[in-house]
């Protein structure tokens, strides 16, 4: 058994174990290593100025993806390639990306551009980066704040770009891919940290260790971390667990490992399911969704979890697999109150199977918040009708952010079915709507805000797709 991480760090590798693997990788950039090109600013993955790319094998490839490195801590990173922004220099010359910042005016004070630079390099990870339009430099840079230039110079810089070299072309990757293929094989434990090879390995460590938290994206344990001063003496990673990576459609449901990302998701089902991909663009921005899993957001019980009123209007199941097995439960069921699971000490969501709508299904998800994008929601809504003709032959509602889980709402479906789709009809669900939910009053909300919103979701629902 292995006992240090090893990575590379702009083509050069590192060894690290014991306490030291415990750290944010931008805390390590910073003091150990002294690349204090990334910046340290919010410490909650919220503003990208700690961006950097990451990349982990993929197809026989590295695949360098954006992620905040203020919330990655260095165990999550055996078997990767870390490349920031000192290593897209070559030569002593500014990258193209750089330049083009420079001559488009696209920095100020500096803390915010090393994240901006990054995020923007990996547009041209992507296979077939042509074409590009503002847009594409948009939503690629959602997850990175600006508070002072002014984002216009920085878009006009991003498409000004020309020659920007791949991070394989910077740093072949042959030699590290046979060194994390050879190593990869091994079970890794350092310090409390343990990533086996095995699923029955990471089941019996679990069960040994009750108050063991599996981390996986980090993107809120790293933020419990940083601003709450939490630690654990336990930490499980699935990473080294080949089969929790599948994502695949199997008879007309979609099937999702326990590690697979949102990112992943939100590209698998852009054909599959668009009303998803449209509000998994809306959940967060690129760095955290190519960290965090569904399984995570799942677990996390959140009940403005952005993901969960889909699963609930798709009645989707979970895997749980533990030491007597696997079994399913039903997503509903999977909450029993306010962050408490149907979840053994020792067992682990391996999958979520996921009926797909059908052609004759109609779908609507809804997120009210501050901001459009990369921001905690007030209010969630999922809808999934089925009609016949004019009439409503079915219907699911699940909202968001209005009790302490997120809640079918079984009176107002009753009160739709069998009913023909109008305004009037659909005003009338919402004053039973209403009548369902319990929301609280909080910072992003008050009761009767919400209370108004479980009204006017319905409304908006009606005008599209009933108009």
């Amino acid at each position: 058994m292995r006992e240090t991480i090893t990575f590379y760090l702009n083509g050069k590798r590192q060894t690290v174990g014991g306490d030291a693997a415990m750290q944010t990788l931008s805390r390590y950039l910073r003091y150990d290593v002294r690349a204090t090109g990334t910046k340290i600013v919010c410490e909650e993955g919220d503003c990208g100025a700690c961006t950097v790319l990451i990349g982990r094998r993929q197809n026989g490839a590295l695949q360098y993806l954006p992620i905040n490195s203020c919330i990655t801590f260095l165990f999550q990173l055996d078997c990767a390639s870390v490349v920031t922004v000192e290593g897209l220099a070559r030569d002593g010359k500014l990258t193209p990306v750089q330049d083009a910042m420079v001559r488009c005016h696209g920095a100020q004070c500096g803390y915010c551009t090393p994240g901006f630079i990054m995020a923007m390099a990996a547009v041209y990870e992507r296979p077939r980066a042509t074409g590009l339009e503002p847009r594409d430099f948009r939503q690629a840079l959602t997850g990175n704040l600006c508070r002072c230039t002014g984002y216009e110079p920085i878009i006009k810089a991003g498409l000004e770009v020309e020659g920007q070299p791949t991070c394989e072309q910077l740093y072949p990757s042959a030699e590290m891919l046979r060194e994390f293929s050879s190593i990869g094989r091994e079970p890794l434990r350092a310090g409390g940290f343990f990533k086996p090879v095995a699923l029955a390995e990471a089941i019996e460590f679990k069960a040994s260790n009750p108050r063991c938290v599996i981390v996986q994206g980090a993107t809120d344990f790293g933020v419990w971390c940083n601003k709450r001063g939490f630690s654990s003496d336990a930490l499980l990673s699935l990473d080294g667990i080949e089969g929790l990576g599948e994502l695949r459609v199997e008879e007309g449901k979609l099937r999702v490992g326990g590690r697979v990302t949102l990112a992943q998701i939100e590209s698998f089902v852009q054909d599959k399911v668009p009303e998803l991909a449209r509000i998994l663009d809306r959940f967060g921005s690129p760095q955290i969704k190519n960290a965090g899993t569904l399984a995570g957001n799942i677990a996390n019980a959140s009940p403005i979890a952005d993901t969960l009123p889909f699963l609930y209007v798709t009645e989707a199941r979970l895997e749980l697999t533990g030491r007597g097995g696997t079994r399913t439960v039903p997503i509903a069921s999977f909450y029993r109150g306010y962050k408490k699971l149907d979840l053994a000490a020792d067992e682990i969501i391996t999958a979520i199977v996921i009926p797909l709508p059908s052609r004759n299904d109609t779908l609507r998800l809804y997120k009210v918040s501050k901001r459009s994008h990369l921001d905690i929601s007030s209010f969630t809504a999922a809808m999934l009708m089925r009609r016949n003709g004019e009439r409503i032959e079915s219907i699911r509602i699940a909202y968001g952010g209005v009790g302490p889980v997120i809640l079918r709402l079984p009176k107002t479906e009753s009160f739709l079915t069998g009913k023909t789709l109008s305004l009037d009809v659909l005003e009338g669900a919402g004053a039973i709507a209403k009548e369902e939910i319990t929301p609280i009053s909080d910072v992003r909300g008050s009761r009767d805000f919400r209370l108004q919103l479980a009204a006017n979701v319905l409304r908006k629902f009606y005008y599209d797709v009933g108009s």
